[in-house]
């Protein structure tokens, strides 16, 4: 107890002396004021409505931001503001291409729940069509880390399981940094990916590996700046809804 008295004796005078460093006349605090370039001016949705320079993905209507594996209409069921994955008709992915950016989805596995592991509730978002993050009812529900929900699949373990019950709307919020390649297909920065699931920071800026793969280690293939967004169609009735994109 002493020992500590002594130290915050000793600091006090010279945590003073600098206080008043700070307050001297004589320096101009306008030499590190910056005035330009001025932030624009973005007005936030409220709650998980999407902010004003965001692009909608779903209108809560219609597929028509979206398309089948084979460029034609998105095949998928649209009801009650939602769309739904529609066994056998592959993913669908959007038509336009995304490079750096910030994505809201909302997905919901189905009620009722039926099977398990990798069987329950699964799908997943494809940054680029490559990058995944897994969408799966793990809501104790075991199964390999590494695939959970919000796992960026076969790479990166969650640092929590954010999930809510089989049936409840769930969401993730996605900073996406996009990989550069030189022209010869060489790294020259690799794909970062920030996740927050329900709200709650699951991925931190992870340095991804390469593209996802069911087999083997992830690698790097040379693609586009800008690719599509695309869902998975693994079978399940998983359900989306408010999805858009603000581009970085």
């Amino acid at each position: 107890m002493k020992n500590q008295l002594l130290i915050t004796a000793l600091a006090f005078p010279l945590l003073s002396q600098i206080g008043v460093a700070q307050q001297l006349p004589g320096g101009d605090p306008k030499l590190t004021e910056i005035w330009k370039p001025v932030p624009a001016v973005v007005v936030p949705g409220r709650n998980t409505a999407p902010p004003s320079d965001a692009i909608v993905l779903f209108n809560g209507k219609d597929l028509s931001e979206w398309q089948g594996e084979d460029g034609g209409p998105a095949k998928w069921k649209v009801s009650g503001g939602a769309f739904t994955v529609v066994r056998g008709t592959g993913n669908i992915g959007t038509r336009r291409s995304f490079g750096d950016c910030q994505i809201h989805v909302e997905w919901q596995t189905p009620s009722k729940v039926k099977g398990e592991g990798q069987g329950r509730g699964n799908s997943g978002v494809f940054l680029q069509a490559r990058y995944e993050v897994q969408v799966l009812d793990s809501y104790k529900n075991p199964t390999y880390s590494n695939g959970q929900a919000a796992s960026i699949y076969k790479q990166f373990i969650p640092l929590v399981n954010a999930s809510r019950k089989a049936g409840e709307w769930q969401m993730y919020d996605i900073v996406f940094r996009a990989p550069r390649f030189a022209v010869n297909g060489t790294v020259l920065t690799p794909a970062y990916m920030t996740v927050f699931h329900n709200g709650v920071l699951v991925q931190d800026h992870a340095e991804l590996k390469g593209q996802t793969v069911f087999i083997g280690p992830p690698f790097y293939e040379k693609h586009n700046l800008r690719e599509p967004l695309v869902l998975q169609n693994h079978g399940d009735a998983v359900k989306y809804r408010n999805i858009w994109i603000r581009e970085l």
